[in-house]
């Protein structure tokens, strides 16, 4: 049970990973993060 919540957490991460680095600087800068914060703010989102 516990390897497949780490998978899809793992998952969730990646996906939020890919998603925030195809927008914009302009359009990260609107949200309010920044390039470099996008593994912390993925992170979260776990």
């Amino acid at each position: 049970m516990n390897l497949i919540r780490n998978y899809r957490n793992w998952r969730r991460y990646r996906e939020t990973v890919s998603e925030l680095s195809r927008l914009s600087n302009r359009e990260l800068t609107d949200l309010g993060i920044n390039r470099s914060d996008i593994p912390f703010v993925a992170r979260k989102s776990i």
